[in-house]
């Protein structure tokens, strides 16, 4: 929830009219583009990340240590099937031997193409990498047990010279796939476009454009409010009420809601949907949400846009924002961002928003199923989602901040309201290690009250144990783990 209205000093009139205010500035903020100003990146269909793939020589079986026979070919063969699951990875592969020959394929995949090194033969990797890591390229190393002594190295490049490497050194050739879907993540951030209606929140670092722009390579794009307001007003009426139909017909109840209330909300989804389509946008977060009453919330919009890959996020939360589009890039997840609040005697975290992905498991997974509910920070007015999300869940809570630092922890859902009846719609209850411990520890040390509220308080939880994913993926960004429990 904002900051105002924790501390109990806005009320609805004055939400509404903190929304005016905010358009009538006009949102713009220094360093910031707006709308088709900006340069129009490729769709989010459309983007494909190339990765150097090196390989050694294939060895000779029974003889010394390197891959060879079935390995190698295990190996070859996963290639094209990760493009095909992947659908968005295009390896570019060669066999190489020395340090020129791993720069010369370095140069035909491209100056972005993080490496993938698929360690093969004594001496071989410590021969082939230099080119990398004087480029400081994010690399991934896969090392087949046997298959040679350089598995060692890989850690000490991260620990001791501070370069971009991660280790996956396991006979599962299903790490290759896990390799590649991380590597693709800080690559297509580099392609990324996310808009921002303001006011942005969060570490200063996350809300300054230029700084984002040079640590992830994303553009961010600032709409002001009557962009939505236009959209809103040239909708055709059908479209709306079939969509208003849908959220009323798959919903298990609605309680608080008028059909009005979903009317107003139905005609955001739809009005995100074009802008998300116009701006050939990835992300979009918006500021001052409770302000937008009038118009209807845009909280449905968002469950829609998560569940449809596009990750979506309340209150200008930028830590945030970069928290699920990496979730998104990676795992292909949608998350759910919220408040959290300790429960000692239960020895849990609950974690709450009025809105939610209700496919937790992915875009092909299946829904979750929902409530209509009013807005509980508004006296009940509005339509929002209270989701009802799977009990014996594994999760992991994280948020990416300052861009540099994961704050991770993890849980299992251990309750979920049939029916909220205290603080945001859509809430899970999880069991931790330590809640007491979680209570001195939240912030991990990099987060304080400086910092707001807001940004001390929400959390991104995904569905699973994403505990090594989230290590990896901070070895090949450069940044920091940091466990809240």
């Amino acid at each position: 929830m904002c900051e105002a209205c924790c501390s109990g000093s806005m009320n609805r009139r004055q939400f509404m009219a903190s929304a005016g205010a905010l358009t009538a500035a006009g949102f713009l903020t220094p360093g910031l583009a707006t709308g088709a100003q900006a340069n129009q990146p490729r769709a989010a269909r459309d983007k494909k990340v190339r990765i150097c793939t090196l390989l050694g020589q294939e060895g000779q079986p029974d003889r010394n240590w390197n891959i060879c026979g079935e390995a190698f070919e295990n190996i070859r063969a996963r290639f094209d099937e990760i493009e095909n699951n992947l659908g968005n990875v295009e390896f570019v592969t060669g066999r190489v031997n020395n340090a020129d020959e791993a720069a010369a394929l370095m140069e035909e995949a491209g100056e972005d193409a993080p490496v993938l090194a698929i360690s093969s033969g004594i001496g071989w990797l410590i021969g082939v990498m230099s080119p990398v890591l004087e480029a400081n390229r994010p690399a991934a190393v896969y090392s087949y047990p046997g298959s040679g002594h350089d598995w060692m190295y890989p850690p000490r490049w991260r620990e001791e010279e501070g370069h971009p490497v991660t280790l996956f050194s396991s006979s599962d050739y299903g790490e290759l796939e896990r390799a590649a879907r991380l590597l693709r993540a800080p690559a297509l951030m580099k392609q990324s476009r996310a808009l921002l209606f303001p006011n942005a929140q969060g570490t200063p670092a996350s809300c300054d454009p230029d700084q984002v722009k040079e640590k992830l390579g994303a553009d961010v794009v600032e709409i002001p409010y009557e962009r939505v307001e236009d959209i809103i007003d040239g909708l055709d009426q059908d479209a709306v009420e079939a969509e208003t139909d849908r959220w009323i017909n798959e919903a298990r109840d609605v309680l608080e809601p008028s059909r009005n209330d979903v009317v107003m909300a139905s005609r955001m989804c739809l009005a995100f949907d074009q802008l998300i389509e116009e701006e050939q946008a990835d992300a979009v977060t918006v500021g001052g949400c409770l302000g937008w009453l009038e118009r209807g919330f845009p909280c449905l919009a968002f469950t829609q846009l998560r569940d449809r890959g596009i990750p979506a996020v309340c209150e200008g939360d930028m830590d945030s924002l970069w928290t699920m589009m990496l979730f998104q890039y990676a795992f292909d997840l949608p998350g759910f961002q919220g408040n959290n609040y300790i429960d000692t005697a239960q020895n849990s975290m609950w974690i709450a928003h009025c809105t939610g992905a209700s496919k937790m498991d992915g875009p092909d997974g299946e829904a979750a199923e929902y409530l209509l509910r009013g807005h509980s920070e508004v006296g009940g007015d509005g339509a929002v989602p209270e989701v009802l999300y799977r009990q014996g869940q594994e999760i992991t809570r994280t948020k990416f901040v300052h861009l540099d630092t994961f704050l991770l922890s993890n849980g299992v859902i251990a309750e979920v309201p049939e029916k909220s009846t205290i603080a945001c719609r859509t809430q899970v209850r999880t069991e931790v290690n330590d809640a007491e411990r979680m209570a001195r520890t939240w912030g991990g040390g990099v987060l304080s009250p400086e910092h707001g509220m807001m940004t001390m308080l929400h959390r991104v939880l995904f569905y699973g144990d994403h505990t090594r994913d989230v290590e990896h993926l901070a070895n090949l960004m450069g940044v920091e783990v940091i466990r809240e429990d």
